[in-house]
């Protein structure tokens, strides 16, 4: 197998390489950093190596340090498989580095399945069972699926669902290393839309190729729980991933349809592509009756979100200022970007209804101004009012081409960042 060493310098190219950021001799190459956004030059750096073929790297010297390393590491994944990177540094710096992988690559290849397979059903298990094979029996886990949902008032995840041959689910997972009395800390709550043609509300050709993604919040907290449980969480945690596909049959839900939810709130549908946040109505309501003290949500919910904040940060909002300040301070600990939003209590009301207590968007194109800051207001209508609530708006998860910065495909930016909430 050949091998290519990389190396931190912050010495500039021999003239003849001109301003090039990544020099070669033989089998070592070398990224010249040049003062500023040093993490972001490494990441730039692999993209670089990773493009000109380079499959096996072994980093080396002094200057590698945890947060430079996961950001050569994040540069250099793509969705085909076939690469390593090998760390440096000390035995603690490694062993994060590898739990952070293992986590990384389980939610990048559930984000990179193709649609046929990985169902709703498929995407349940296989979270249930990661977590399972990482807990133990502090894990228990169910699994609600097909009519089920109705019987226990989860309307939401079965409308979407329902217009599709493969049943929707709702995973209920129970992480207690505590023991059976023991108070819930954190609820988790995922969207996961495998695919999501838009139903009735029908996306272009262009904007559905990308929609595998729609399980990214899923598999980011699982992934994130299963990263926190692999360094030692000592907590309890529940966690409940949405689980549908949103298509078009004669059993799919409709525009003009009118849902009433467990809480007793009524929802109009004025658009069946914003599927995410009928689904999230039920999650967020079952992970609020657990009485967790902290709830976190996190979806591709929204483009809006990307249009505000780009797809190098994750958009978060809460009712709560302490809740915002610990959501940036985790995500610093850990080099992820996240840019607060705005959520007041009248974005509650910004999607009208002459027909039900609320619509669930607004009938123009992407919900209108406002619309991540609408939808997190729709959703907050179903969450406790002792709770502490964290909404994290997915803006950087999913890449559909390559960038400067991410291979084509999953990023699994977000993980860190709720992991490590979990941890605090």
């Amino acid at each position: 197998m050949n091998i290519m060493t990389v190396t931190l310098t912050t010495e500039a190219p021999a003239e003849h390489w001109g301003k090039a950021d990544v020099t070669y001799q033989g089998t070592k190459a070398t990224i010249h950093l040049s003062g500023g956004d040093e993490l972001r030059q490494v990441q730039m750096a692999a993209r670089k190596i990773r493009t000109q073929g380079i499959n096996y790297v072994q980093l080396e010297g002094g200057l590698w340090n945890l947060h430079s390393q996961w950001a050569f590491a994040q540069g250099f994944a793509t969705a085909k498989t076939g690469y390593q990177v090998d760390w440096c540094g000390s035995d603690a710096d490694k062993e994060t580095l590898n739990h952070r992988a293992v986590a990384a690559q389980f939610a990048r290849k559930l984000i990179n399945d193709t649609p046929e397979d990985l169902s709703p059903l498929s995407l349940a298990n296989q979270a249930a069972s990661w977590l399972k094979n990482i807990g133990g029996d502090h894990v228990s886990f169910t699994i609600v699926e097909g009519q089920e949902l109705l019987e226990k008032k989860w309307v939401g995840i079965h409308a979407v669902g329902r217009g599709s041959e493969r049943p929707p689910a709702l995973l209920e997972l129970d992480f207690n290393p505590l023991g059976a009395d023991a108070p819930v800390s954190v609820a988790l709550v995922g969207k996961g839309i495998t695919f999501d043609s838009g139903g009735y509300s029908l996306k272009s050709s262009e904007g559905m190729l990308a929609m595998k993604c729609d399980m990214g919040g899923a598999a980011t907290v699982t992934a994130a729980l299963g990263l926190a449980m692999k360094e030692g969480l000592n907590k309890r945690v529940k966690l409940f991933l949405c689980c549908a596909e949103n298509l078009i049959s004669g059993r799919a839900f409709k525009l003009g349809d009118i849902l009433t939810y467990k809480n007793g709130t009524t929802v109009e549908v004025v658009n069946t592509d914003a599927e995410g946040r009928l689904v999230l109505a039920d999650g967020l309501q079952a992970a609020s009756e657990t009485g967790a003290g902290l709830i976190i949500d996190a979806a591709t919910l929204t483009g809006a979100a990307v249009m505000a904040v780009g797809s190098n940060y994750n958009a978060i909002f809460s009712p709560q200022m302490a809740t915002l300040q610990l959501a940036q301070k985790s995500a610093a600990a850990v080099s992820e970007n996240v840019w607060p939003l705005p959520l007041d209590a009248w974005h509650k009301d910004m999607c009208p209804s002459a027909y039900a207590d609320t619509a669930n968007s607004r009938p123009t194109k992407g919900g209108g101004a406002g619309g991540a800051s609408n939808a997190a207001g729709f959703l907050w209508r179903f969450v406790s009012p002792e709770a502490n609530w964290l909404h994290v708006d997915l803006a950087a998860a999913f890449e559909s081409s390559a960038s400067p910065l991410w291979g084509a495909g999953a990023t699994t930016h977000g993980v860190l960042t709720i992991a490590e909430l979990l941890k605090d």
